[in-house]
């Protein structure tokens, strides 16, 4: 697998795991509970897609 193709698929996962995230983060508020966990999961998960993203920028 070239170096691309391992950068797109963990694009793909951080992505995947993003959403999955900001869902449990709107059912967590809808019933009020304690959000800064998951707040702070996708602060670091938006750091690694831009990370992520700039080194496919260099392919491109």
């Amino acid at each position: 697998m070239t170096k691309k193709a391992e950068l797109e698929q963990q694009l793909d996962e951080l992505k995947s795991d993003y959403a999955r995230i900001q869902g449990d983060l709107d059912k967590l508020e809808f019933v009020k509970g304690r959000v800064s966990s998951a707040e702070e999961q996708l602060v670091r998960l938006e750091g690694e897609i831009a990370a992520v993203r700039k080194e496919l920028e260099q392919f491109n």
